[in-house]
């Protein structure tokens, strides 16, 4: 028999947190298979990784073999060093949730040209002096047509993409 060292330690690790970690990866990796392929490539993951993702999003609709494909990713997940995968989807939400603050900060303008005209106008212009005036004041002018006459919100659209356009670019 060999003497037992002394710095070696038994790490008992419970069934319990076994489960949960098992879980924590299958819930990272059908975060994975819901992303867009543009978003995926922006997450550090090895080739198998990659491949087994993208093989699960085309056996989607085979009810069993996507399971197993899921379980399979999952695995390669909790093999794999979590904490960059985990950062960079935090990135990815992160952007999804500016851009909403954007869009929604956009309407917020667009309703407050439609009801306050040429003094929302002005504080925008204020804000945002990038913006082409002229193209501007003309859309809200048609917009405001478009309203009164009751036709198809063409103009109302347009006046939304201008100020999105704007937005976004500052």
């Amino acid at each position: 028999m060999q003497p037992k060292d002394d710095d070696e330690e038994i790490i008992y690790i419970s069934k319990s947190e076994l489960k949960r970690e098992a879980n924590e990866a299958a819930d990272l990796g059908k975060e994975l298979m819901e992303l867009a392929p543009a978003q995926l490539d922006k997450i550090p993951l090895d080739d198998d990784l990659r491949a087994a993702i993208t093989l699960a999003n085309k056996i989607r609709n085979k009810h069993e073999g996507f399971r197993r494909q899921r379980q399979f990713v999952a695995k390669l997940v909790r093999q794999a060093d979590p904490e960059p995968i985990i950062e960079a989807l935090n990135k990815i939400k992160n952007l999804h949730a500016q851009e909403t603050v954007k869009l929604h900060l956009a309407e917020q303008w667009r309703e407050r040209f439609m009801s306050q005209g040429n003094d929302a106008v002005q504080a925008f212009i204020d804000q945002y002096p990038g913006i082409d005036i002229q193209r501007l004041r003309q859309t809200l002018r048609l917009a405001l047509k478009e309203k009164a006459a009751n036709k198809p919100p063409k103009y109302y659209r347009e006046l939304f993409q201008i100020v999105k356009e704007q937005i976004t670019d500052q």
